[in-house]
Order: structure tokens, then sequence, then C-alpha cells
């Protein structure tokens, strides 16, 4: 019987995330001189930061190659960042040989086709609530959040709940 995602949720120690369509909304504005524009939630920020204070490791595997993308996510303390993967199990693979990983330890959250291979291989594979079909078949966990309006902080907080990292409740 396959479990549930609140019972994998204590055993995940890993965080990877996809950039565009989870990190953000999926839209680009093009600059005349061929510049992207994308925006990301602060909240989302927050959660990331938050995961990586507290001894998760939070990757980042993505097709885009933005470089403000970047010195954001690393002022956020995010250090395993690829940008321009085009295969991204290949760099899947390097973090789990880096680090030693187990795949039944990783959480991935992805919203499209390139993301599917990977999604496949970790224990928690997630997306947010407007992936595509193919994606959300394969998911152990939907987002009740669209991407680039909180999915990562959704997922990021319920795992480090129930491992009783999140901040304190307020009594």
């Amino acid at each position: 019987m396959a479990k549930n995602y609140k019972e994998i949720f204590p055993q995940i120690n890993t965080f990877i995330f996809d950039v565009d369509g989870v990190l953000t909304n999926g839209i680009v504005t093009v600059y005349p001189d061929g510049q992207l524009l994308r925006h990301m939630n602060i909240k989302d920020g927050y959660a990331l930061q938050s995961a990586v204070n507290n001894g998760f490791r939070v990757c980042i595997i993505s097709g885009g190659k933005n470089e403000g993308v970047r010195t954001r996510l690393e002022k956020l303390g995010i250090t395993d960042i690829y940008l321009g993967a085009k295969n991204k199990i290949v760099q899947f693979n390097e973090l789990i040989q880096k680090y030693n990983l187990n795949k039944e330890n990783i959480l991935y959250m992805g919203d499209d086709i390139p993301d599917f291979p990977v999604m496949q291989q970790v224990g928690m594979p997630c997306c947010p609530n407007d992936a595509v079909r193919e994606v959300q078949q394969i998911s152990k966990y939907i987002s009740d959040k669209k991407g680039g309006e909180g999915c990562a902080r959704d997922v990021i907080e319920q795992v480090m709940r129930v491992q009783g990292k999140w901040i304190n409740e307020i009594d």
C-alpha cells in the first residue's frame, strides 16, 4: 500500500524546486533587449530561507537561465542552484552523489513535463494546483496554491510543522 503524504512528510530532509511555474507563476515579461522578468512570492522566499536555517537541504533545478533568479535564491541561503538544466535528471543524480542522498527523503516540486523524470525518482513528488495533468497524476501531494502564489511555502511549512521545526504557535 502506498504511503500518503502525511506519512512521508516526517522523513523529508531535502527539498528540490523547479523555478518557472513553481517559484514563479510561469508568466514572463519579455523586454525589447530579450531580458525576461519573473515574479517570485516573498512568502515562498521566507519558507525557503527557514528551511535552510533549520538544516534542510534546499536545491533548485531549473531550465531557465536568469542570473537574477540565482542572486535572489543565493540571498535566501540556497547554494545548490542549477540553472539551464536541459535534462533535470542529470543534476538530480549529481545531487544524489554529491550528498549521498536517499531518494525516499527528497521532496521535489515541479509543474511541467521536464520535471516528470525527477518526480518519478523521489519519495515525495508534489506540484502546485495549476501543474499539467501528467505531473498532477504522479504527485503524492498537490498544493491548493498555484505556482508563484505560495505553493512552495505551503509544502515547506507543512513538512516543517510535522517535524516540529516551524515557528512556535502563538498562544
